[in-house]
C-alpha cells in the first residue's frame, strides 16, 4: 500500500501495477489529461509535474520542498508519502495562478500542447527563487522543448512569474500539507503489488539488504530514469523492485577533513553544491547532466551502477580516485570505482550486492582537475566524449597522473598509456604531444550517430591540449561547455 496526497486529496493505493508510471496514473486513473506524453523518455518535458516532499532545513524544522520532475519517468511508489502537484491544481478559485498568468501575458503558448509542462516547470522556478534570475530560468527550462513559440516568451513569462510573485494556495495551506504528509510518511517498510509484480519500499539499509538477498532477482529504484525506460520505450514489465528513495542513510552528502561520503541513493541536485565547492568543473558538469527534472531525480549511484560507458559522472569520479562500498547482507567492501567496470554493462557487483555510498576525496593544493564534456547540444545532451584530467605537478614535473574518458571504450575507463607518457616528465608542449599519440594506444573507439570513431580520438587528444592550454594561461575563464 501508498498513500501519498493528490494536490490535496489524499490517495491510498492497494492494489497498483508498480510499472505504472505516474503520468499514466494522472491520465487514465486520476482522469488529469493536463499532463501530457511527448516522448516517454524524459527528454521533452510535456509531462513535467511538481512533487512535494518533507524537508529538514539547517534548524531541523521539516518545511516543503518542491521539485519538478518528468513523469513519464517515475514510478508509482515514489510517491509514497509524497504530495504530487499537476497542472490542473494550480488555477485557484477560477483563478489563474500567477506563472500560468504570465504565459498568456507574454504569449508564452501557441499549440499548447508543451504548455503544461513549460507551466510546471515555471511554477517550481517560482516556489525556489527569491527573484528572477536568467541563469536559474535557464537551468528550470531546458529540459522542456517547444516546437512553436520559440523560447524568448517563455523566458520572458519566467521573469515575469519571479519578480511579481505572490503567495498562492500553496503558500497558505504549507503548514496543513506538512503536517498531513507527517501522518502518512511512512513507519516500516511497506508494498505496493497487483497480485503479480511487486515493488517493495524499505526504510533502511538493513531491511533493503535483507530484501534484496530474499529477493537476488529483483531491480533497484532509485530515480528510475534509466531504469523506467526499459517500461517506457521497450514495452518489459519489471516483476519485482525495490525502491530506495525512503532509506534516508543512503541519501546526502558528508565532509569530512579528507573525502566525501555520498549516499548513493542521493539525487544529482542534492550532490551538487559539495561537489563543486570541492572540484567546480564537476558542479559545473552536473549543470550539464541532462535536465533538472532528471537531476531532481537521478542518482549519483544510479548513474555509477547502470554501467554506461557514456555516464558523465564516472570518468570524474575515476580520475579523483573514487571508491564505492559495495553491500551485500551485513557485509560490506570497498572497491576503487575504476574496477567496478568490467564490459559493457558487466560490473564487478556480485548477486544481492548494491552500490551503499559513494567516497570521493577531498581537493588538495597540490593537484589540477578539470573536466569537459563534448555534445552536439550544450544542454540536456548525452556526450560523444567526456573527459577528466587530475594530475600533480611539483617543480614543473608531472609526479601523479589520472586521466580518464566516457565514450571511448565499452567501459568507463583510464587512459593508462597516456598517463605514462606523462608521469616523471616536464609539463610540457612537447609532452602533451607525446601522451596525445599514446591516447591511440589506449582506446580504439567506435562510431555511432554521436560521433565517428576519429572525430572521437581527435576530440579526446584535443581536450588533453586545451587542459595543457588552461593550466598555462590559469586567468582564462574554464570551461566544460563544448559542443559541436
Amino acid at each position: 500500500m501508498i498513500q501519498f496526497l493528490l494536490n490535496q486529496e489524499l490517495k491510498t493505493e492497494r492494489s497498483l501495477n508498480p510499472n505504472m508510471t505516474v503520468l499514466t496514473y494522472l491520465r487514465e486513473q486520476a482522469h488529469k489529461p493536463g499532463t501530457k506524453e511527448g516522448c516517454a523518455s524524459g527528454d521533452c518535458g510535456a509531462c513535467t509535474v511538481v512533487v512535494g516532499e518533507l524537508h529538514s532545513d539547517t534548524d531541523g524544522e521539516q518545511t516543503l520542498r518542491y521539485r519538478s520532475l518528468n513523469s513519464c519517468l517515475t514510478f508509482m511508489a515514489s510517491l509514497h508519502g509524497k504530495q504530487l502537484i499537476s497542472v490542473e491544481d494550480l488555477k485557484h478559485q477560477g483563478q489563474l495562478h500567477s506563472v500560468q498568468k504570465a504565459m498568456v501575458e507574454c504569449h508564452g503558448s501557441q499549440c499548447g500542447f508543451c504548455t503544461p509542462g513549460f507551466v510546471m516547470s515555471l511554477f517550481a522556478l517560482q516556489k525556489n527563487s527569491s527573484e528572477a534570475d536568467a541563469h536559474q530560468a535557464h537551468e528550470a527550462l531546458a529540459g522542456n522543448l517547444c516546437r512553436c513559440t520559440g523560447y524568448r516568451p517563455i523566458l520572458a513569462a519566467a521573469e515575469q512569474s519571479c519578480a511579481q510573485r505572490l503567495p498562492d494556495q500553496f503558500d497558505q495551506r504549507q503548514t496543513q500539507t506538512v503536517e498531513r504528509l507527517r501522518a502518512i510518511a511512512p513507519a516500516g517498510t511497506d508494498e505496493l503489488n497487483d497480485g503479480e509484480k511487486r515493488c517493495f519500499i524499505p526504510l533502511t539499509v538493513a531491511d533493503l539488504a535483507d530484501l534484496y538477498d530474499s529477493h537476488p532477482q529483483a531491480r533497484l529504484l532509485a530515480g528510475g530514469t534509466d531504469l523506467a525506460l526499459e517500461v517506457t520505450q521497450f514495452h518489459k514489465q519489471l516483476p519485482v523492485m525495490i525502491y530506495v528513495g525512503h532509506i534516508d542513510e543512503m541519501k546526502g552528502v558528508k565532509r569530512f577533513d579528507d573525502r566525501l561520503e555520498i549516499g548513493a541513493a542521493t539525487p544529482l541536485t542534492d550532490c551538487y553544491a559539495a561537489l563543486k565547492a570541492e572540484y567546480p568543473d564537476f558542479g559545473e558538469l552536473l549543470q550539464r547532466f541532462a535536465s533538472l527534472q532528471i537531476r531532481n531525480q537521478g542518482t549519483l549511484g544510479g548513474n555509477i551502477g547502470n554501467a554506461s560507458p557514456i555516464g558523465d559522472s564516472p570518468p570524474l569520479l575515476i580520475a579523483l580516485g573514487a571508491q564505492i562500498v559495495l553491500r551485500k547482507g551485513n557485509s560490506q567492501r570497498t572497491l576503487a570505482l575504476e574496477d567496478y567496470f568490467i564490459d559493457y554493462k558487466v560490473t564487478a557487483r556480485q548477486e544481492s550486492e548494491f552500490i551503499e555510498k559513494i567516497i570521493v576525496p577531498t581537493a588538495t593544493s597540490r593537484q589540477t582537475f578539470r573536466a569537459y564534456k563534448v555534445s552536439k547540444r550544450l544542454d540536456d545532451d548525452i556526450s560523444a566524449v567526456c573527459a577528466a584530467f587530475r594530475l600533480t605537478l611539483e617543480d614543473g614535473v608531472i609526479r601523479e597522473a589520472r586521466i580518464a574518458f566516457g565514450g571511448m571504450a565499452a567501459i568507463p575507463k583510464r587512459a593508462a598509456a597516456c598517463e605514462q607518457a606523462l608521469i616523471g616528465q616536464p609539463w610540457s608542449h612537447a609532452t602533451v604531444e607525446r601522451a596525445c599519440a599514446a591516447l591511440s594506444e589506449d582506446f580504439t573507439p567506435l562510431s555511432d550517430f554521436r560521433a565517428s570513431k576519429e572525430y572521437r580520438l581527435l576530440s579526446a587528444q584535443n581536450l588533453l591540449r586545451k587542459y595543457f592550454i588552461e593550466l598555462q594561461t590559469p586567468a582564462v575563464p574554464t570551461r566544460v561547455t563544448d559542443y559541436v
